[in-house]
């Protein structure tokens, strides 16, 4: 071959490695932008117009760092977002909170940051003190997502740290989880003799489908996605279960807001909203993030509790 022609032929290999390259930077490795402004669902005005109720009300927060809001900047969790606005709120949610509808509002949040379905069991739930039979119970609960990714494969494997964890192996922590998870609702409802609604969050996917992590550096994990739609699964039979249980889908509220959300081959890109809805820590969200969960929330309590 002649020099000049290998020379050429070398330089488009080049070429060719870089454009390859870049491509796979510009969709799997630019981290994602955070956006601006609302985020998610539209909430309606109307029925926040009407008392709900005139009843004693307990709103209680139970679960891990998603519901003490971690993360969230003063004021912004979905927790304290579901109670009242936020003096800088979206125009769009203004006057769209429970103290608006419940003017008998009593507020307690005992969730605890880094928690897992286990301690919730053991610790969380006996803290429930007995309410009065006027008293009705409105309770928010995220469990379950810390099982899965602690400890990000820094240990092997093991229930209540699954990172890593094959379907076969997760088998039997997924059968626990599953009795765990109705003892707890019907704990819960047995410290309301008044009665309550449990709204219940499913569990999100940081990899829009991908089931990599790769962009922050964790260690693959093949049945990664599989696990987390077996944890899913145990939730919505749960919801299925009981009648005061109410499904919260975040999971798929935040599909094509995570590591990939500027992707535009990803199934579940967003383009009115191609932005990322989590915190630096990946675990929890960020300040549109815990927005969007806020409107979710508001959106299952209408349908459960205004017409009630």
């Amino acid at each position: 071959m002649h020099k000049s022609t290998k020379a050429i032929r070398l330089v488009l290999i080049g070429v060719a490695l870089f454009l390859i390259a870049a491509v796979y930077y510009n969709t799997n490795l630019v981290p994602p932008t955070i956006g601006a402004g609302p985020a998610g669902l539209a909430v309606p005005l109307e029925p926040f117009e009407k008392v709900w109720t005139d009843r004693p009300v307990l709103i209680l927060g139970l679960g891990d760092s998603i519901t003490t809001g971690y993360g969230a900047s003063p004021g912004l969790s979905y927790f304290e977002r579901l109670v009242r606005n936020p003096k800088d709120e979206f125009e769009d949610m203004a006057g769209r909170n429970l103290e608006s509808v419940l003017p008998n509002l009593s507020v307690l949040n005992i969730s605890v940051n880094g928690s897992t379905s286990l301690q919730h069991e053991r610790l969380q739930i006996p803290e429930i003190v007995k309410q009065s039979e006027d008293t009705l119970g409105i309770v928010v609960m995220t469990t379950g997502g810390n099982d899965l990714i602690h400890m990000y494969g820094r240990i092997p494997p093991a229930e209540g740290a699954m990172y890593g964890a094959t379907v076969a192996q997760a088998q039997p922590w997924i059968a626990n989880f599953k009795v765990r998870l109705e003892t707890m609702l019907e704990d819960i409802q047995e410290q309301f003799p008044g009665g309550c609604h449990i709204f219940l969050a499913n569990i999100y996917d940081p990899s829009d489908g991908e089931g990599t992590f790769a962009p922050v550096g964790l260690p693959e994990w093949a049945d990664g996605l599989a696990l987390l739609e077996e944890y899913n699964g145990v939730i919505e039979e749960c919801v299925e279960r009981f009648d005061y249980v109410h499904l919260v889908d975040i999971h798929g509220a935040f599909l094509g807001h995570g590591l990939f959300s500027h992707k535009k081959s990803n199934p579940y890109y967003r383009p009115d909203d191609p932005h990322y809805w989590y915190y630096e820590n990946l675990e929890d969200p960020n300040d549109r993030g815990y927005d969007a969960i806020r409107r979710v929330m508001l959106n299952e309590m209408v349908k459960v509790l205004a017409t009630e």
